[in-house]
């Protein structure tokens, strides 16, 4: 049951864009069509497992005192075989996606993965907690662009969705602001299905990075 729920912490309790809110730049940048977002997500969760894999496997080796350096590595490294394989065997996602597939080594998603689980677990669970994460990023992608290709350009995956195609399209969804508007509404969703559901769970940033925690001592808490 634990590995179950390492699986599937991140398509939606953990999700990482719409729970943990990380990765919003390739989220917004790259969700103007479904395919793209697929195509993003595909990439990024092949970079999570094996990142993670990897990581977990070194990590008694890793010293901690460059521990982030050899995660960026690692992360690099797999990121650098993405981008060959896309731009070998699919040269219009890599133009579609530019600049954001090499982004992929600064991910917060794959950085935060690594220092958080796979430095703390086995391989096996550090490869399904990537699998699961990166699932639920490719799923959240793939919902923004079909929403904003479909409502923005009455196509689906490229392909006309009929009734729509022939009617005047609201452009505003493809525009940045239609990112930002759907990535909202997405996020009130999933807290109003958590409110409802009974799963809300109160969430404290603690004080940490409060400016005022030396005046306050806490007493806000």
């Amino acid at each position: 049951m634990k590995k179950m729920q390492i699986l599937t912490n991140g398509l939606v309790k953990e999700n990482p864009v719409l729970r943990l809110v990380l990765g919003t730049c390739p989220t917004l940048a790259v969700t103007t069509l479904a395919f793209n977002g697929l195509g993003m997500g595909v990439a990024a969760t092949f970079v999570l497992v094996c990142s993670n894999i990897a990581i977990s496997a070194l990590r008694s080796v890793i010293p901690d005192k460059v521990r982030l350096p050899a995660y960026i590595t690692v992360i690099a490294t797999f990121v650098s075989i993405v981008q060959m394989l896309v731009k070998a065997f699919v040269p219009d996602l890599d133009k579609a996606l530019g600049v954001f597939l090499p982004l992929i080594v600064v991910n917060c998603i794959i950085l935060g993965r690594a220092e958080m689980f796979a430095s703390k677990n086995k391989v096996f669970d550090s490869a399904l907690d990537g699998l699961g994460m990166g699932l639920g990023f490719t799923l959240t992608l793939v919902l923004m662009g079909s929403i904003r290709e479909i409502i923005g350009a009455g196509t689906w995956f490229g392909m006309a969705v009929p009734g729509l195609s022939e009617i005047d399209h609201f452009t505003f969804m493809t525009t940045p602001a239609g990112g930002f508007f759907t990535f909202g509404c997405l996020m009130a969703l999933v807290v109003f299905i958590e409110i409802k559901t009974n799963n809300r769970k109160k969430r404290s940033i603690g004080c940490e990075g409060c400016p005022n925690a030396a005046g306050c001592k806490g007493g806000c808490e």
